[in-house]
């Protein structure tokens, strides 16, 4: 027998027992079956629609909500300026979508996917004695032309290229980054590798993405992003390089977000990290709005307590290079929002 049928707001839901704070920074599995039996119950009982009765379309557009990014004994934890900036970030997204579950409509979700043989991880690049550089380590033109920092010619035939095609690759790509005023090109620790646990969504999130799923009978969309060797990709439209000193293209952009904006009524956007994958994200769709019709600005909110910058106590702080980018989009027409705001919901 169903239970009684609730007659709350569907933009303010409450949130379903299962979900518990203090495990959103572990990893642990997602107990599928019994999340399904619960989130049949959870829609009759808070009579929910399907996603595909809404009249209002909401997408919200994940960026990178990755182990790799959001657990603290991972690769590349966004601590942000707190030291726990993505654990608490998550904290507040999944009650933003177990709130919110009635309304939002479909979610986009980004996923960075890399190998080792990449142009910002450490085995791309040598110095004259063989060694590879430090994670955070960041290349410039010059570093390239003076020598301090080689391209690896043992991993040529892995790339299909010759060793001098890979240094003149790498004095074309770090020109390339100053000229557009990209960041330089930095080395990361290895991450987001393809098939390695710190590539799946955190467990806390794809378990609040899952149980939406099954409440409103429809799916997310995935979107595979950064697997071109030869070029970083922080944005998930566009790469930091689009192509080779042959003008060849390194890999092709995504124009599905730009038509994501021309049919959903309201796109929210979050992620990790505010000032790299997000940041990036955002201004290549904002470049691609305005090429059409500004006005689509309107549609875009940023939710921004979600979301954090990259911050390496001693070493790089990019607070204010989100700070800037965020203030440049607000500029631009979208709107910065948090949580606890409802003026994202028609």
């Amino acid at each position: 027998m169903h239970s009684p049928r609730h007659s709350t707001s569907k933009s303010d839901l409450p949130i379903p027992s299962h979900f518990v704070e203090s495990r959103v920074g572990e990893l642990w599995r997602v107990p599928y079956q019994e999340r399904a039996k619960e989130a049949r119950l959870w829609a009759d009982r808070h009579q929910i629609p399907p996603a595909a009765a809404d009249r209002f379309k909401i997408a919200l557009v994940l960026i990178d909500v990755q182990n790799t990014f959001c657990l603290p004994d991972f690769e590349l934890f966004v601590a942000g300026e707190s030291g726990h900036g993505a654990v608490d970030d998550n904290v507040r997204l999944c009650r933003f979508i177990y709130q919110n579950l009635g309304v939002i409509t479909r979610f986009f979700i980004t996923m960075d996917t890399h190998h080792a043989t990449q142009i910002f991880h450490p085995l791309f690049l040598v110095d004259a004695r063989g060694n590879h550089p430090e994670a955070h380590t960041r290349i410039t033109y010059q570093d390239i032309e003076q020598g301090r920092w080689q391209f690896n010619s043992a991993i040529a035939p892995r790339l299909g290229i010759t060793p001098e095609q890979g240094r003149q690759h790498l004095l074309h790509y770090t020109k390339a980054l100053a000229q557009k005023g990209k960041y330089d090109l930095t080395i990361w620790p290895y991450h987001a590798m393809l098939g390695g646990v710190g590539h799946a969504l955190v467990p806390a999130v794809e378990e609040a993405i899952f149980f939406h799923s099954i409440a409103r009978s429809t799916a997310p969309e995935f979107f595979i992003k950064g697997q071109e060797e030869l070029t970083e990709f922080y944005s998930a439209i566009g790469p930091e390089v689009p192509r080779d000193a042959q003008g060849r293209e390194l890999a092709p952009n995504n124009r599905a977000f730009l038509k994501m904006v021309q049919e959903y009524d309201s796109v929210v956007i979050t992620g990790q990290a505010k000032s790299h994958c997000v940041a990036w994200t955002v201004s290549d769709l904002l470049d691609e709005i305005q090429a059409v019709d500004s006005s689509l600005t309107g549609k875009i909110y940023l939710l921004e307590d979600c979301t954090s910058p990259v911050v390496v106590p001693g070493v790089v702080d990019y607070s204010q290079e989100a700070e800037d980018a965020f203030a440049r989009f607000e500029a631009a027409g979208m709107h910065r929002i948090r949580t606890t705001d409802k003026n994202w919901i028609g």
